[in-house]
């Protein structure tokens, strides 16, 4: 069974920098698709960026220029480095991981933007 394992989330001054990683395992195939989701409280679930095999990305607008997502196939790991980040960058950031026949999710990890 594949699993998910997030770590990297924490509490950070506006206009600081974190670096969430998850790593998958559980699975002989490689994700087709890796990426990060965010949900506020109050607020539906949204993509902040993802990562194909190949290396393709696609960010939010609310995060381009800011979030930088990159992926290690060899360890089936994806890594969101977040800097200047904002107060509304506060979210639960879950970690997805879509196997075409299959999409798993992560159990979340919060990032708190706050001074």
């Amino acid at each position: 069974q594949v699993q998910l394992v997030e770590s990297g989330g924490g509490l950070v001054q506006p206009g600081g920098s974190l670096r969430l990683s998850c790593a998958a395992s559980g699975s002989i195939f490689r994700p087709n698709v890796m990426g990060w989701y965010r949900q506020a409280p109050g607020k539906e679930r949204e993509l902040v960026a993802t990562i194909t095999g190949g290396g393709t990305t696609n960010y939010a607008d609310s995060v381009k220029g800011r979030f930088t997502i990159s992926r290690d196939n060899a360890k089936n790991t994806v890594y969101l480095q977040m800097n200047s980040l904002k107060p509304e960058d506060t979210a639960v950031y879950y970690c997805n991981a879509d196997y075409v026949v299959d999409v798993y999710w992560g159990q979340g990890t919060q990032v708190t933007v706050s001074s």
